[in-house]
């Protein structure tokens, strides 16, 4: 795992540029560092040795060094495109895996990405054509960012170094602030920096002649085949994920396993009998503590285990840090468990495989329950559920159902805009200020949707999850918090040749009265305890509901929702309000106001010059 920048033409202090923007990633790849320059690019590079410990570092180019070559990531069929690629011709210099890619590139071109399995994205600078080529894999993995700035081409992994180019003007895009606060995280392909953009997942950018050129080279389609029987299924998910697991453990380094008491990681644990597994959790309460689920599981398996229980101090004290290292802003509390989960896998080895991206692949959410609630009431006609929606809307209390006959009025595109929905339309107005966009995100969602037509309810909106959620906050966060610790994470669940079974299970298989992820759990069933295989999911839960009722950390809060910072984009007593409601215990409004907070503090770091080193609870200006 590593990290990469660059940018095109002549620059004062070109050396000292691409070395600042090279160095301010090195937490990426701390083993070695790597620049190429000539009189059209300049190209840096951070590695973190896995595979090759002593050939592997970059530039890597072909025979003639025509093609030079940086990548982020792994690819796990190397061997085999290599022994292709050296009965074609191609002279090879190392064992590393990135190597196959320059000359695999230099005999397919574009092709070539259609033919890996892995995770990566790379960029291959043509000397001959002055053409620069970016590239990043299926599910969105590995990250990459671009912009141009004053008629040159900058990209990198992180949005940081880009802040280092010379001229940039670091300006908020404040449509970003508009999506984030429905969905708390950034929506690609925009940023929270006005002009950059992260490549999407399973494109291709050509930069050539001054212009920019994106390309989509495939695309995660769900095909479910109704006469597959349960037998079919369990057996072809057993059968892949295995062939992935062991794929995902190719390296030369130790390799160990993140563990939550859910399905997911302890399937991917049941792999790694003699090695090490990596759990966090919150006080004593099971509800914010797997350690004990994990720790038991380890021991059945016969796994080392590792674990780690994070205070509220260790939490709040890094919350700054954290942010930083999202290079933008991210709502998902659970990211910061992530980061402390990595740091302590990182005291022992180099690389760990997670679960992320089982859920999305075969209908893991507990959310995808809800065509299957809404079914009888949704016979209704539409008519009479819109007006009833309509009416019960305007009513200015909550009670038990107000949601379910809400929600009812609507399809599936109307209602649901992902994983993660914060706050409505309604919300927005009163929030934001008037010179903050406020869209329905509906509007984001529906190109999606429109590619999803002819699905089942769930099947669109695993799709959608795919295409937004998880490459917007799961792989957003998975990446940055593994590599702030300088931690490689694999996830051989988000493998195409896994999803090509995944995405031919049948609806009934994927999520029913029974469980989510049927078929996949039954699968696990055959290599784990059933209580562990049909364990409900919780996701990675964290206890911001609980820490808000407290005074020390509402005050906190509150000092930011009253800031200057916060004045410039919100209506601070509709914030208050907001915070004070939760305080009081008359609603649970703790996802709204941590969105909120997560903005605030990234803000200040990134626009306020705030510090983003660990210590005292963050203070928002």
């Amino acid at each position: 795992m590593c990290g990469l920048v660059g940018f095109s033409g002549e620059v004062i202090d070109r050396d000292t540029v691409i070395q600042t923007m090279t160095d301010r990633i090195t937490h990426r790849g701390p083993d070695s560092r790597g620049v190429y320059t000539d009189a059209d690019i300049a190209m840096g590079f951070r590695r973190l040795s896995i595979i090759d410990l002593n050939q592997g570092d970059q530039p890597i180019y072909n025979e003639d060094k025509s093609l030079v070559l940086m990548f982020n990531g792994e690819i796990y069929n190397y061997r085999q495109l290599r022994e292709i690629l050296a009965a074609k011709g191609h002279r090879f210099y190392t064992q590393t895996d990135s190597e196959v890619l320059v000359h695999g590139f230099e005999e397919w071109g574009e092709e070539l990405l259609n033919k890996l399995r892995g995770m990566f994205a790379f960029a291959v600078w043509n000397t001959k054509e002055k053409s620069l080529f970016l590239a990043r894999d299926f599910f969105g993995i590995k990250p990459m960012h671009y912009t141009t700035v004053n008629g040159h081409f900058v990209y990198a992994s992180e949005i940081k170094s880009i802040l280092d180019f010379p001229g940039f003007g670091k300006k908020l895009n404040k449509n970003a602030l508009n999506n984030y606060i429905s969905y708390e995280y950034p929506v690609p392909p925009e940023t929270f920096f006005e002009g950059v953009y992260c490549l999407p997942p399973a494109h291709y950018l050509w930069y050539r002649g001054g212009k920019v050129e994106t390309h989509r080279y495939w695309e995660p389609k769900f095909a479910p085949d109704d006469s597959m029987t349960e037998d079919q299924a369990v057996s072809e998910i057993e059968k892949v994920f295995e062939d992935s697991v062991a794929a995902h453990r190719i390296s030369d380094v130790e390799v160990g396993c993140f563990l939550s008491s859910g399905v997911d990681s302890s399937y991917v644990a049941s792999y790694f009998t003699g090695q090490k597994t990596f759990t966090v959790g919150f006080g004593r309460d099971e509800k914010y503590n797997e350690i004990g689920y994990a720790k038991e599981l380890s021991q059945k398996i016969g796994v080392e285990h590792h674990s780690h229980v994070i205070t509220p101090e260790e939490y709040w004290g890094n919350i700054r840090k954290v942010q930083y290292h999202m290079d933008q802003p991210l709502a998902d509390a659970s990211c910061i468990a992530l980061y402390f989960v990595s740091k302590i896998a990182s005291q022992s080895v180099k690389v760990v495989l997670s679960g992320e991206g089982a859920d999305e692949l075969f209908g893991g959410y507990n959310i995808y329950h809800e065509p299957d609630d809404l079914a009888a009431y949704q016979k209704l006609p539409r008519g009479l559920r819109r007006a009833i929606a309509a009416f019960v809307e305007k009513l200015p209390f909550s009670f038990r159902g107000k949601s379910f006959l809400i929600r009812g009025s609507k399809t599936v595109e109307e209602r649901f805009i992902g994983n993660c929905s914060m706050f409505t339309m309604r919300e927005k107005h009163r929030l934001l200020k008037e010179d903050i966009p406020a869209t329905a995100p509906q509007l984001l969602t529906k190109p999606v949707y429109d590619r999803a037509q002819g699905l089942d309810d769930v099947t669109k909106m695993q799709y959608l999850d795919i295409n937004v959620w998880l490459a917007g906050d799961i792989l957003l966060k998975a990446d940055r918090m593994s590599m702030a610790n300088s931690l490689e994470l694999r996830v051989p669940f988000l493998d195409r040749r896994v999803f090509e079974v995944a995405s031919r299970i049948p609806r009934r298989l994927k999520v029913n009265r029974q469980n989510t992820k049927y078929a996949l759990r039954k699968a696990a069933m055959r290599h784990l305890p059933e209580t562990t295989a049909q364990k409900k999911k919780l996701g990675f839960p964290v206890p911001i509901r609980v820490w808000l009722r407290e005074e020390k950390y509402y005050n906190i809060v509150r000092q930011a929702f009253t800031s200057k910072t916060a004045e410039q984009f919100f209506h601070t007593d509709a914030l208050v309000d907001l915070l004070d409601a939760h305080y009081h215990n008359k609603r649970d409004n703790s996802r709204k106001i941590w969105t909120i907070f997560a903005f605030l503090v990234w803000y200040d770091i990134y626009f306020n010059g705030v510090s983003h080193e660990p210590g005292d609870m963050p203070i928002v200006k």
